[in-house]
């Protein structure tokens, strides 16, 4: 059913219907109940999701963004908030999680040209979300995170050179943290797959149901997401393969330290 199909049966509006699903609004005992029995939900599911919505948090920090980012974007920091496993192939950029600000405002500039085609207040509320993202990287909890670069990435210039430093210093001091992994690709070993990145989010069983990766591509016109097992498969046999080719975390950083010297030195 699409939600203005969803929205006739009940008498909600369709507004209604899209705000419970992104999670921009809770959901009311009463209203959840309406919504499985138009579903057809079975027993199981019904008592699964009644717990989960007796459990509700409050609403994530992501949703102050509301009008700075699509509905698709906010329901990414939504999920990658409350994974417990991610694995990210970088083959161009440094990954959101790892930018310093400096960075993360330099990729703002030059994906909106220049000058700018959104204003300037625009742009820090999206390095701010950025850097407020990275608080999960050092929460003391069972949270995993492997990232892999390309080379490619140490050596694109976003910003000054002083940016792209302080860039890479950031990645040594990320990659001593415990819960987090950094690797890199180099240019002299085969590339495995495509240059398309990707992330896959692992979520922690709820109430006796385990819940399935969730793949999250970001492209050009905006994002892309793969929940079917067989396709979060292929993604996840990619990755295997990257890992298989990337260089270890000892000397990756000391590629990145490398770059840093011979690439972005004030000589």
């Amino acid at each position: 059913m699409s939600g203005d199909m969803v929205a006739e049966r009940l008498g909600w509006s369709a507004s209604k219907v899209s705000r419970i699903e992104t999670h921009r609004t809770g959901i009311k005992r009463r209203d959840l109940d309406r919504l499985l029995e138009l579903y057809g939900m079975d027993e199981a599911t019904r008592e699964q999701l009644a717990a989960l919505a007796g459990e509700q948090d409050a609403r994530g920090w992501w949703t102050a963004y509301t009008t700075t980012f699509p509905a698709s974007y906010l329901t990414y920091i939504g999920l990658e908030n409350s994974a417990v496993t991610l694995h990210s192939w970088s083959p161009e950029l440094i990954h959101g999680l790892l930018q310093t600000e400096d960075y993360a405002r330099a990729t703002m500039q030059s994906a909106f040209g220049s000058p700018p085609r959104v204003p300037p207040g625009e742009i820090q509320r999206r390095v701010e979300a950025r850097l407020r993202r990275q608080e999960l990287l050092s929460h003391a909890n069972s949270r995993k995170f492997v990232f892999i670069l390309d080379e490619a990435a140490l050596r694109h210039r976003l910003g000054t050179a002083a940016t792209m430093r302080a860039q890479l210093a950031q990645l040594g001091l990320i990659s001593g943290l415990p819960n987090v992994t950094v690797r890199v690709l180099p240019f002299s070993h085969p590339y495995p797959i495509g240059p398309c990145g990707f992330a896959i989010l692992g979520f922690a069983p709820a109430h006796g149901t385990v819940l399935g990766d969730v793949v999250y591509v970001e492209h050009l016109t905006g994002q892309s997401f793969f929940e079917n097992e067989a396709e979060t498969y292929e993604y996840r046999l990619a990755f295997e393969q990257l890992q298989a080719a990337a260089l270890d975390s000892d000397a990756s950083m000391q590629l990145v330290a490398d770059v840093a010297r011979t690439v972005w030195s004030d000589g």
